[in-house]
């Protein structure tokens, strides 16, 4: 662990005057402190105020949508097959446009290509509050059709609004950034749903919706304030033909980086061998049975431990090697899974679930860090766009590998077994990719 390092403030830079430009981070300033709480110094930079404030701003709606979306296609057709649908409706064009997105976010300005796609999912967010006003309570293909494009646009956005740090901030300030906004994220996902739970009890889907158009709104006008941000100071005309190109370039690149590669297949290792989201349903009806609200609590206890980790992650954004931390939280990950399959009370299965959230946390703070710092910024859009697709592809993979295995032998099986493989995974990583056991923050390109 270094010393502690915050960045220094931007330079401001006028929106018209500097356009074409982006004033450098100024030079990094070491401190003494090393406490806990949450690093906030990039907060000190305007541009990534901007930024974060936008996150917050759009976080609360889009977790009250995640909820408004299924609970509306059940009320609609009645049938939990179709909920899961919904779910493929909104991964495919993740994994679409979060890949072409990247490539798109390589060769256009980013802030121009930000405010784009935020108008873009606020009017898509309107148009879901409009239709859950026809009669009948909506239309399910014209629901599936919204999800798609607010899936669209969001796959294009996350990866861009990624890929924009570490020229707002400088590099020292990646991980404390990278900390803040998934700090902010957590909130969101405690907050958003009960409020939508509220909302949708008193029948307002409409609101709930609302919420999330208005988010974005917010978001686009934050954002309107930053200067232009041009991939590694240049963009040319964007071209379909040069985005799929683009896409093929990035995972060339990728093949040659066993460091950036490996943060993306420890975390698949993580989620497809231990994510435990599938088994909670069948826990909250069997094991936890006479536990008040199980399924909640169990539902919430991942998020409520990477809010604390988050809150506490003071101590991260000075970590220096970055790469056998994200080992040794990725392990601390299947040491709770292994506990949470074993625990016998509510309580200890919600303790457990909170400390493999608080592993998470980590993990994803620092192997974001590791791809916004180590590529070249020309390429952190398209890792970022691979990042998303990782993200969100992983946990339903690993909904899927629980569920048939809790099926066929039971919860604790599903559980302790994923656990046990995604411990020895890592150890095994650490010994087959030194590179990525030795990876130095201080010794990365910016």
């Amino acid at each position: 662990m270094t010393a502690r390092e915050t960045p220094g403030e931007q330079v401001p830079v006028d929106p018209v005057e500097g356009a074409g430009k982006v004033a450098e981070p100024a030079p990094v300033r070491r401190r003494s402190s090393r406490g806990w709480a949450i690093d906030t110094s990039p907060l000190r930079n305007p541009g990534y105020r901007r930024l974060f404030w936008g996150v917050a701003a759009t976080m609360l709606g889009q977790q009250m949508t995640l909820v408004a979306v299924p609970f509306q296609v059940y009320d609609l057709t009645g049938s939990s097959l179709l909920v899961g649908v919904t779910s493929i409706v909104a991964l495919v064009p993740l994994v679409v446009f979060g890949l072409l997105g990247g490539a798109i976010a390589d060769a256009m300005d980013r802030r121009r290509l930000m405010l784009v796609t935020g108008a873009g999912s606020a009017v898509t967010s309107a148009l879901l509050a409009v239709q859950a006003l026809l009669p009948g309570g909506g239309n399910i293909w014209l629901l599936w059709v919204l999800v798609a494009a607010v899936s669209g646009f969001t796959a294009v956005n996350q990866p861009t609004r990624s890929a924009v740090i570490p020229a707002l901030v400088g590099t020292a300030g990646v991980p404390a950034a990278n900390a803040l906004a998934m700090t902010v994220r957590q909130v969101g996902v405690i907050a958003g749903p009960l409020l939508a739970g509220v909302l949708i009890s008193l029948g307002d889907l409409f609101l709930a919706y609302t919420v999330d158009a208005l988010g974005f709104l917010v978001a686009v006008l934050l954002l309107r304030g930053l200067p232009p941000l041009p991939p590694a100071g240049r963009t040319g005309p964007l071209r379909l033909g040069a985005a799929v190109r683009g896409v093929g370039e990035g995972f060339t690149f990728l093949r040659t980086q066993p460091v950036l590669l490996m943060t993306f297949v420890v975390d698949v290792i993580a989620m497809l061998f231990a994510w435990p989201q599938a088994v909670f349903p069948e826990l909250s009806e069997t094991r936890f049975e006479g536990s008040p609200n199980s399924l909640g609590w169990l539902f919430a206890g991942i998020s409520i431990g990477a809010l604390l980790m988050g809150l506490t992650s003071g101590w991260v954004s000075r970590v220096d090697r970055q790469g056998a931390v994200v080992l040794a939280a990725i392990v601390v990950w299947g040491l709770a899974i292994i506990g949470f399959g074993l625990a016998s009370t509510l309580w200890l299965a919600v303790l457990f679930l909170a400390l493999a959230g608080a592993g998470d946390m980590v993990s994803a703070v620092l192997r974001s860090s590791m791809l916004q710092t180590a590529a070249p910024d020309d390429m952190r859009g398209r890792m970022q766009g691979v990042f998303l697709v990782v993200v969100a592809g992983g946990p339903r993979l690993g909904d899927l590998r629980a569920g048939a295995m809790a099926s066929a032998a039971g919860v604790s099986v599903a559980m302790v077994s994923g656990g046990v493989v995604v411990v020895v995974a890592m150890v095994v990583v650490a010994l087959l990719v030194p590179s990525f056991l030795h990876f130095r923050a201080s010794r990365s390109g910016s």
